[in-house]
């Protein structure tokens, strides 16, 4: 007895259904079998005198977009921060009000004892933080640019060698701020508040802010890659889960739970950006540039309107 129910496919419609999506796989893996860098991409380094002059002509590349992107962003950051310098020499409580209102991590320390103190230190040191980030997102939209440009361009070996240059720029720069922080750390507090007790505590954080500023100039750089490879909806997933799912309630726990003060609050959400910068680094590290330049090629031809021009032209044929 036959049942009454038909397929949804029939095998003939079936067949031609699994046979248009091998053809699309086979022309995928075709495209990226046939893919040929362009002419104008940098030759394989072969040597130390290769390395230092790529680097140096991707350097100027590098800072000629993010010059004005860091000039930008730290003049725009800093009518907040100096709002704050000045707060901090009228009276501890001013300083405390507008940390506040300028930073959510601060916000999370109100529920600490000492909270006006502890409120104050931990912004002068997001203060700090703040703006040495600006260096961080300048070079985060110039590496993004670079990136995307020179995949579209059918320059992977050029992409591939502009993530190295910025990201050992990007951290000596980190490197160079984080010891200038510790050798002035008994100095600098006093330019954002006339307490002692602020400063005391300013003090002993120096390290955690230190090291802090390190992965800040890291992580922005690897999110820059991301983007101008066209990863942001995986890159967005795994922002949320670091920092959200893990980082903030991490810094809470720390904080309340484990009474671990100021310095709970900022290690739990300083983990959740060292595990945001792992899983960045892996992704990076497993890339395939002239795949990626493949798909950048794919992506310009469809939405350039290329294949739909082939096409017409072949109906008029």
């Amino acid at each position: 007895m036959e049942s009454g129910k038909q397929p949804l496919l029939s095998t003939g419609e079936g067949d031609q259904a699994q046979d248009e999506q091998e053809d699309q796989l086979r022309a995928i893996n075709t495209s990226f079998a046939s893919f040929t860098a362009d002419s104008d991409d940098i030759q394989p380094i072969k040597g130390v005198h290769d390395f230092f002059r790529e680097f140096y002509v991707e350097s100027k590349k590098l800072w000629y977009i993010a010059g004005p992107a860091i000039f930008t962003s730290i003049c725009q950051y800093s009518l907040g921060a100096i709002t704050q310098v000045f707060a901090g020499h009228v009276s501890t409580i001013a300083l405390a009000a507008v940390s506040v209102e300028n930073s959510v991590i601060a916000g999370f320390t109100m529920g600490l004892m000492n909270a006006e103190v502890s409120v104050d230190a931990l912004s002068i040191c997001m203060n700090i933080l703040g703006w040495t980030v600006m260096v961080a997102m300048g070079c985060n939209a110039a590496i993004s640019v670079r990136v995307s440009n020179e995949l579209g361009a059918a320059h992977p070996r050029t992409a591939k060698f502009s993530v190295v240059v910025t990201v050992i720029e990007s951290m000596m720069i980190g490197l160079l701020l984080s010891i200038i922080l510790i050798i002035f750390r008994k100095e600098y507090p006093s330019l954002f508040s006339t307490s002692a007790d602020v400063k005391e505590i300013v003090y002993k954080l120096t390290p955690l802010l230190a090291f802090c500023i390190f992965v800040n100039n890291l992580q922005p750089i690897l999110s820059g890659v991301a983007i101008g490879a066209g990863w942001q909806y995986f890159v967005a997933f795994v922002n949320i889960g670091c920092y959200y799912l893990l980082g903030v309630p991490l810094g809470l726990i720390m904080g309340f739970v484990l009474d671990w003060g100021v310095e709970g609050i900022w290690v739990g959400m300083l983990t959740g950006t060292i595990v945001q910068t792992c899983v960045l680094v892996f992704m990076v590290y497993r890339t395939n540039w002239n795949r990626e330049a493949s798909i950048a090629g794919d992506r310009i031809r469809t939405w350039g309107g290329e294949d739909t021009d082939a096409k017409e032209n072949d109906v008029e044929k």
